[in-house]
């Protein structure tokens, strides 16, 4: 059944491919959306193919400083408007689906409740910089047809890239990006650690309310098995508390 699934959302992820490739096209021109998940080749894609001709022009060869902040400004102004793609295949409407900025947002607002002897500002600054390569990498689920070992590399590259782009204006915040980011994705301290538990619980409760706001309908069942990736307490009690409540929304809609 979950080889099943598993195929029927790659089925529906080609799909979407191919029914948002105008309108990826077209963000690519506006500088909205800039990368192209569409490109499943390994080892080939590199950050730099994801840039349109108006920021490669900032970043040309003996620029000022400033052109390189406002160059990193606009790069990451995609994250405004890119759709998390875990919604989007499991058909949650695209008007009410969470931009990755609005996911980061809120895990920088759950950041700064962490418990005492956890350092709430690094937690803010590793919330709000854990997806910043999706800027140019895109959203990739399971599901999307590359491999974890390449959506890595990508990931990684577009890190790199970003922290030398922004190095030029300010090389102390070129610096603590890049750490930030291998901070998270290494979980080398135990502030990396509550942002990841907080990354699986902010998903969760976003399923939780597209359900209260759309129904089961979309089926989101499978969001709420991260709560066993959740290790620290305060995280997963959290987290609890909400599936108590999910589980009332589950048994009550059964009964109607």
């Amino acid at each position: 059944m979950i080889s099943t699934t598993r195929n029927l959302l790659s089925i529906k992820r080609l799909l979407n491919i191919h029914r948002l490739q105008p309108r990826t096209v077209a963000f690519i021109h506006t500088g909205q959306i800039m990368n192209s998940i569409k490109d499943l080749s390994e080892n080939k894609w590199q950050p730099q193919d994801a840039l349109p001709p108006h920021i490669k022009e900032l970043l040309t060869t003996g620029s000022a400083p400033s052109n390189y902040m406002l160059a990193f400004l606009q790069i990451i102004r995609s994250l405004k408007f890119q759709k998390r793609t875990g919604w989007l295949d499991h058909e949650i409407p695209e008007e009410a689906t969470e931009s990755i900025a609005d996911h980061m947002y809120r895990m920088g607002v759950i950041s700064m409740l962490v418990p005492k002897g956890v350092d709430s500002d690094k937690c803010v600054k590793i919330a709000i910089v854990h997806d910043i390569a999706e800027a140019l990498v895109g959203d990739i689920t399971p599901y999307a047809g590359i491999t974890k070992q390449e959506k890595h590399r990508r990931e990684l590259a577009t890190i790199n890239y970003l922290s030398e782009v922004i190095k030029p204006y300010n090389e102390v915040f070129s610096k603590e990006l890049l750490d930030l980011w291998l901070d998270y994705e290494e979980i080398r301290n135990i502030e990396a650690r509550y942002v990841k538990d907080i990354d699986k619980f902010e998903m969760i409760q976003t399923a939780w309310e597209y359900e209260q706001q759309f129904g089961l309908k979309h089926n989101l069942d499978q969001f709420y098995t991260s709560r066993s990736a959740i290790k620290t307490k305060e995280i997963g009690d959290l987290c609890d508390a909400l599936l108590e409540k999910r589980n009332k929304l589950v048994e009550d809609s059964k009964a109607k």
